[in-house]
């Protein structure tokens, strides 16, 4: 599509096949070789081609990360000494004539194996097995075949659900099928089902099941057809490539033990090669931030997993409340999810590691509080607001019994630490208490709050296993023993932390009237004419990314001006987005591609402000926030003062659990695009066009 040119308000042209060659160029696309494997050495490495997604398809709450096959197809091309090459294609339906044409090597993409595709392509050993199911909202009274007359199943006419419901639909004549518009991916037809916009719909068993863990109003009427592989592709004529693919896909067994229910030692663990972590969505564990599954325990327990040759399966509770009855229930092999040691958590049944972590409950006050508590007595005459379930009350309640004069509040129970935190910034509460690694966090991005006293003695947090699991107990003790405190523990732990995320030193300051904004004017003006931006709106979001300094990075690995994460820049096609001129250009195709993504009716500066906020938090997050505006009555098509309130309720875990991308510290996006606006403004009174 053209896009709306913000300086001369008309549709202007951009070189999209220059920037296409760029992108494929850097991406391995400029070869086109059909040859086998003998080929593919001989040219040194492997071409996997990949839908193109800037995001996680989902955020695991039941399942493998989803580039977990992408990975194994890294490791697949390693273990043959090739260079493996991602070439990320637009569209699903152009990924099998990508594969014929001879611009990749292996078609990596979760497809399902049906007759029409078997014609075209050769398929490897399956890589999951699924089934297909008809699926209606909670509550649908549908449970058998024959409840199908007069109902309406929904389905997009490319889809693999399409011949079934073409079956059915002779069978029980009474049945009406809907065709849904192409552009709607399978998620997205359930959740209009869950909505009630649409009546019924078809659907693969392990989407279904990941969906379900977010969408709750969702229920499985029925299966039909039987089992269908997922498998990889490769072309008719590569058999010495899909041989080896089959042995490698053989030995590593990627078909997932779904919904099994099991209790094993770190020998029946390394047997099924996955190892199932119990955990929280939260930022103080495991969140997607933009299109990265990043954590505190996420990584560490990754880290633990490669160790030992696992595959990690994230397993995500309704509550934290349930951590310890799935773990005891087999659901899981361990919780890592933050969980201080104490002697009650141990009589329920389970065993801990050794401590990796140390928090104290702290005191937390506003920055510009002239009477911050220095010790615990000073809370005299002070309102202390918490949460009445927290374990914070117990201790204040205990400080008060010893005679500090204390005024002690219940917070409401739907608030996060985090959120009280916040009220704390504004004035709305006076003080409050968190774990020190919550005020950590909350000080590398915010200024406006300090940590104050102490209130008793460090706690550990130890990871929590079944007592009958001796070795892998001993095998969590002894990655802790070689790792804590060491350099990839202190890197990690730094990261989250202890990184200076906070602009308070980076004052911003008002621009001078001399036309000259940045030392890359030329280069905004450049990349923003050529894909229809405003370059002084791409001015102020470099500033605010990075200062305007192109050695620029973030403490989640995010670099240059435009500070865009690597596996992003890689697939929009660049290396080394340090040089001013590939960041800028990197930053602003990719701001490119996420206004197009959204609504194509709507005004392109409602489309630029959607844009700025899926480049902070994700795609995925905005998609959330605008649904939750929608089911709160705000205006799901505007961004100020509609979508960005419900972007602020998704780091609440009640609507956090109902999201399809998850916990998000939705003040983020909320500020930086507000942050940005003002920016822009102040540019425009004081530069040209």
């Amino acid at each position: 599509m053209v896009a709306v040119c913000l300086a001369c308000g008309s549709g202007c042209t951009r070189d999209r096949e220059q920037a296409a060659t760029d992108a494929g160029a850097a991406a391995g696309v400029e070869e086109t070789d059909k040859g086998d494997l003998s080929a593919i050495r001989k040219r040194g490495k492997l071409r996997i081609l990949l839908p193109r997604r800037e995001e996680a398809e989902t955020l695991p709450r039941s399942g493998f990360p989803p580039d977990l096959e992408r990975k194994m197809a890294e490791e697949f091309a390693r273990r043959l000494k090739l260079d493996p090459v991602p070439v990320y294609v637009d569209s699903y339906d152009d990924l099998i004539p990508h594969l014929l044409e001879g611009k990749g090597d292996v078609l990596v993409a979760s497809m399902t194996v049906t007759p029409a595709r078997r014609e075209r392509v050769s398929f490897t050993t399956p890589v999951a097995v699924v089934t297909e199911q008809v699926v209606t909202r909670a509550g649908d009274e549908l449970s058998g075949l024959g409840g199908l007359g007069g109902r309406t199943i929904a389905v997009r006419k490319s889809s693999s659900y399409w011949n079934t419901a073409l079956e059915l639909k002779k069978k029980y004549p009474g049945l009406s099928i809907r065709v849904v518009d192409e552009h709607l991916d399978t998620e997205q037809i359930l959740y209009r089902v869950s909505r009630g916009v649409y009546d019924l719909t078809l659907a693969d068993s392990n989407l279904v099941q990941a969906v379900s863990a977010y969408t709750p109003s969702l229920k499985v009427a029925l299966d039909v057809g039987g089992s269908r592989p997922w498998a990889w592709a490769v072309r008719p004529g590569a058999r010495s490539l899909r041989k080896a693919l089959d042995a490698f896909l053989s030995e590593v067994q990627l078909v997932e033990p779904v919904s099994r229910i099991y209790t094993g030692d770190l020998l029946a663990i390394k047997k099924l090669r996955v190892l199932r972590v119990l955990t929280r969505n939260s930022a103080s564990t495991y969140f997607l931030w933009r299109g990265e599954l990043i954590g505190f325990e996420y990584d560490l327990v990754r880290e633990f997993a490669k160790r030992h040759d696992l595959h990690i399966k994230l397993v995500v509770p309704p509550s934290r409340d349930d951590l310890i009855p799935w773990l005891l229930e087999g659901r899981g092999d361990l919780v890592a999810a933050a969980l201080t040691i104490t002697a009650e958590r141990k009589q329920k049944g389970v065993a801990f590691s050794q401590p990796y972590n140390y928090v104290t409950e702290t005191v937390v006050c506003r920055t510009d509080d002239p009477h911050c508590p220095a010790r615990p007595e000073d809370l005299a005459g002070r309102t202390m607001v918490v949460r009445k379930s927290s374990a914070y009350w117990q201790t204040l309640k205990e400080l008060k019994n010893s005679g500090v004069d204390l005024t002690l509040q219940a917070a409401p129970e739907e608030l996060e630490t985090e959120e009280i935190v916040a009220r704390v910034a504004d004035g709305s509460y006076d003080l409050t208490v968190a774990d020190s690694h919550i005020v950590d966090i909350e000080l590398t991005c915010r200024d406006d709050i300090q940590a104050a006293c102490a209130l008793g003695e460090k706690v550990p947090h130890g990871w929590a296993m079944l007592p009958g699991n001796p070795l892998l107990k001993k095998a969590v003790n002894a990655f802790f023993d070689q790792e804590y405190r060491g350099v990839f523990y202190n890197l990690t732990r730094r990261k989250y932390f202890q990184s200076s995320r906070s602009i308070k030193k980076h004052a911003a300051k008002r621009p001078t009237r001399t036309g000259q904004i940045s030392p890359f004017d030329d280069l905004f003006r450049e990349f923003a004419r050529r894909y229809g931006f405003d370059w002084r709106l791409i001015v102020a979001q470099a500033h605010v990314e990075s200062r305007f300094d192109p050695q620029a990075r973030s403490w989640a690995g995010a670099r240059g001006l435009m500070q865009i994460m690597p596996k992003t820049s890689r697939g929009m096609g660049f290396k080394d987005v340090t040089r001013p001129e590939a960041g800028v250009h990197a930053g602003v195709k990719y701001m490119d591609w996420l206004r197009d993504r959204f609504d194509p009716n709507l005004p392109v500066n409602v489309r630029n402000w959607f844009a700025l906020a899926a480049y902070n938090a994700g795609y995925g997050h905005v998609l959330d926030a605008r649904r939750l505006a929608e089911r709160k009555g705000w205006n799901p098509y505007r961004w100020f003062d509609n979508v960005e309130r419900a972007m602020l309720l998704l780091g609440r875990p009640q609507y956090a659990r109902t999201a399809r991308y998850g916990y998000c510290r939705g003040s983020e996006p909320f500020q930086y695009v507000r942050r940005i606006r003002e920016r822009y403004k102040a540019y425009l009174q004081v530069s040209s066009p």
